[in-house]
């Protein structure tokens, strides 16, 4: 059923007034007796001692970037240092309040974050099944180098494991938390629910929505944190991340089972400044970040102004916000203030503020703070406060010892980093159980309309068959999906049509009746936040496909498709999987901003894989590969091939499951004398060229539809150019820069021996889609491929050229940078 919410004139013109709640700022008032019934007094020196283990360990890092040692011990650390010191209490007070189940995604300034929630995970996690995550970690190579360490008992054995596992990981080496390939900024440990930690301004926050998503979606427990800094507040993902969570559909539309609002903190680490700009009075004007809550919803996301240093103020805050989200009442937002002693890296100078400044916070210092409280209700000494720190610093050099010793803990080689580009798994289900549906599958009305159609572009008599009667290339996505649905109980999909419009160009038509609204949803016009969650559920454990409308529109969602969904597989050194599907329109008759092919964009970043389907029975094949990996997926859909039958295909599009084979292209059109390939709806005028080519002057073309930018097997084509020794190649994506030029320089170096013509490029013009009137003068034609093969490959006798392919056109253009 499509939504049914009126929007009444009468209503939303009335005569009012919108009247604001009023913002709790710094409203914590300690309870000490309540306090230590909560914690106990153990638990009130487990605090401190981990404000004073992230102190010490970041003041360690500090120390080798400044001097090249600490204590002692050298090591010239090369990497980055974003340190979080003067935060600890933040850290700590926020982990506190929080189960392994629930999920912390920090920032780059993470060491803190992934300390404080690893220690308090240990604390609250079962004996038995604290061994048992140590040991089938990475074979048990981190816990080995942790068991070195000295210790008493299991928990200190867990200490030493994460303060190995964080700092090889910060070094490099492949006993690291992500075998070094993470680093510093990126450092996390699932098990213990330290999620990736993002070393872009702002990046956690669509990855934590996608988070909570998956956990609203599948029901699973606990709740998501984004920890993002005050200087984020002025990024567009984040902003984009808080309505897309605040969305009333989630109370509005979805059933009271599906839980309500995504359980999601955006929680800002309030430092009050990003790199050297101070938001306070410079770079923002927001006065108190928690005001800006006010504008995403009418609970103003529960906002408030926490006391950073105070890590009971900050417990109390968490569980308080975490009882609202549990209850689907969500978004919260959290203004966590705070203030970082050191820079924003070891090397900046701080000349942006004063030295009194830092002197008035140092004062404060959350950590000298609550180790006098600790004093003053005899919890412990001062004596004992010294000796704590004392054994810290031991535990952290023999650490250090153990991290930095490059015959004893090597990095990990060339071929390991290949290794984890990609996950080329094949999980058709990512989780057990029966898919919920609102229909079955066959009971679908579109199923069963699609049953009566004819699979082919033409009848057995060879007639074309009319577009209603015609099971078209969006029909062939449509089954696609429908099959992924009714397998995977993890799938759902959004964007900024998919639900009642049945998508922008009705792939999705009929899925609104079959699905219930958590598997099948209209998001708001959030490409990055589209995006971003798709990652963040995918790498949360499940299945994502996400729609952006036109391929012009990756631009908005730059970000996530090429820092976030291309990276974290290889970040993780294989431990996460991310099985999400982007699914992009190419478009035409649009302009200049609607109309681009960037495909070359997608396929140029190392960890996406790139599909891009011409006929009916490819885009089922493809999609039906796509939903069953466990890789990110760019799926270039042409605008122009919606409506296509399937005309290569001698039995049309199969009506079962199957796939095609990844990375393989095809001959269309067998040939000898000349080789056309190409990728998306410019098969078709490739096909028209080579039958102008045979007709008119004789010449026999072989066309190849590559369908896959990445992976690529060049096998196939390469079979043909040794046949034919001349190559053409042609897409609608513009000249310069288009991906058939690595194609073209890959193929003159596997084939130079057999070619007798150099490899021809023929693209669109390096310059704006005009209007539909003039596309014909913008994207290739089968006249141009002629025209190029004559001046370029080899003469056709009687040919006159309609277009300029000369080689001095080439050179003009380029001087003309068109």
């Amino acid at each position: 059923m499509t939504k049914s919410l009126i929007v009444d004139p009468s209503v939303v013109r009335r005569h009012d007034v919108v009247a604001l709640r009023e913002l709790p700022v710094n409203a914590y008032e300690m309870n000490w007796a309540a306090e230590v019934e909560r914690l106990g007094k153990d638990g009130m020196r487990d605090v401190l001692r981990d404000m004073v283990t992230i102190r010490e360990f970041e003041s360690m890092l500090d120390s080798l970037k400044k001097t090249g040692s600490w204590l002692g011990l050298e090591y010239n650390h090369r990497g980055p240092a974003h340190l979080s010191m003067g935060q600890e209490a933040a850290a700590v007070g926020q982990a506190m309040a929080l189960e392994p189940v629930d999920f912390v995604f920090g920032s780059h300034r993470s060491h803190g974050e992934i300390l404080a929630k690893c220690l308090s995970a240990i604390r609250k996690t079962d004996a038995d099944q604290l061994a048992a995550t140590m040991e089938g970690f990475l074979d048990g190579d981190t816990l080995r180098y942790a068991e070195k360490l000295p210790s008493q008992g299991l928990e200190e054995v867990a200490l030493n494991f994460v303060l190995f596992g964080t700092l090889a990981e910060i070094f490099a080496r492949q006993s690291g938390f992500n075998r070094g390939m993470g680093g510093s900024m990126h450092a996390f440990f699932t098990p213990f629910g330290s999620m990736p930690n993002n070393a872009i301004v702002g990046g956690s926050a669509p990855i934590a929505l996608g988070s909570a998503l998956f956990k609203r979606i599948n029901r699973q427990p606990g709740i998501v944190i984004a920890n993002i800094g005050d200087a984020s507040m002025g990024c567009g993902p984040v902003w984009e991340a808080m309505t897309f969570a605040a969305m009333d559909q989630f109370r509005n539309l979805w059933r009271e089972e599906d839980g309500g609002n995504p359980p999601i903190i955006f929680n800002f680490f309030n430092n009050f400044y990003g790199m050297g700009g101070q938001t306070s009075g410079e770079t923002m004007g927001f006065g108190t970040l928690a005001r800006v809550g006010a504008g995403v919803n009418p609970e103003q996301m529960h906002a408030e102004r926490v006391d950073g240093y105070n890590p009971l103020a900050v417990a109390d805050a968490v569980r308080r916000k975490k009882e609202i989200l549990l209850e689907g009442r969500g978004p919260v937002l959290l203004d966590t203030i705070t203030y970082r002693f050191a820079g924003h890296s070891p090397s900046d100078a701080s000349s942006y503020r004063t030295r009194d400044e830092v002197e008035l916070w140092e004062h404060a210092d959350p950590i000298h703070a609550f180790g006098e409280l600790l004093v003053s209700k005899k919890v412990m000494t001062q004596g004992a406060i010294d000796t704590m720190r004392e054994e810290v610093r031991d535990r952290l050099l023999e650490v250090l010892r153990i991290a930095t010793d490059e015959d004893l803990c090597p990095r990990v080689t060339d071929r390991f980093i290949e290794s984890v580009m990609l996950s080329n798994g094949n999980e058709p289900a990512l989780a057990e159980g029966e898919p919920e549906l609102s229909e079955p599958v066959s009971e679908n009305a579109r199923t069963k309309s699609l049953a009566t159609k004819v699979r082919t572009a033409h009848d057995s008599d060879g007639k074309a068959v009319s577009k209603i009667k015609m099971f078209t290339f969006r029909d062939a996505l449509f089954e696609a999906m429908a099959h992924g649905f009714a397998t995977d109980p993890t799938m759902a999909a959004w964007g900024e049509e998919n639900r009642d419009w049945g998508g922008a160009f009705a792939v999705y038509r009929g899925l609104t009746e079959m699905l219930p609204y958590r598997r099948i949803f209209n998001s708001p016009i959030t490409e990055a936040a589209i995006v971003g969650a798709g990652v963040g559920y995918a790498l949360s454990g499940g299945r994502a496909v996400v729609e952006l409308m036109y391929c012009d529109f990756l631009g908005r969602a730059g970000d996530e498709i090429f820092n976030q969904a291309a990276k974290w597989q290889s970040m993780s050194a294989g431990l996460l999987k991310l099985p999400l599907v982007i699914r992009v329109s190419v478009g035409s008759k649009y302009g200049a901003q609607h109309s681009q092919d960037w495909s070359a964009l997608v396929a140029h970043m190392p960890g996406l894989k790139v599909y891009f389907p011409a006929t009916p029975t490819d885009a089922k094949g493809m999609l039906n590969l796509a939903l069953r990996g466990t890789d990110p997926v760019v799926f270039l859909e042409s605008q122009l091939l919606y409506d296509k039958g399937e005309e290569f295909e001698a039995g049309g599009v199969p009506e079962g499951y199957y796939e095609t084979p990844e990375g393989l292209p095809v001959v269309r059109r067998a040939g000898s004398d000349l080789t056309i390939a190409t990728y998306g709806a410019t098969l078709y005028r490739a096909m028209e060229a080579a039958d102008l080519l045979q007709e008119r002057h004789g010449l026999s073309a072989e066309v190849v539809d590559l369908r896959f930018l990445c992976p690529l097997d060049y096998e196939p084509l390469l079979e043909s150019v040794r046949k034919t020794h001349r190559l053409l190649l042609a897409s609608d994506a513009v000249q310069r820069g288009s991906f058939l030029q690595q194609v073209a320089a890959d193929v003159q170096t596997l084939a130079f021996d057999v070619l007798d013509a150099p490899v021809t490029v023929v693209g669109s013009r390096n310059h704006v889609t005009p209007a539909p009137e003039l596309e014909d003068i913008f994207f290739p034609q089968a006249e141009w491929i002629l025209d190029a093969v004559h001046e370029r490959i080899v003469p056709l006798p009687g040919h006159t050229p309609t277009s300029n392919q000369t080689e001095g056109e080439l050179m003009r253009r380029s001087r003309l940078g068109v």
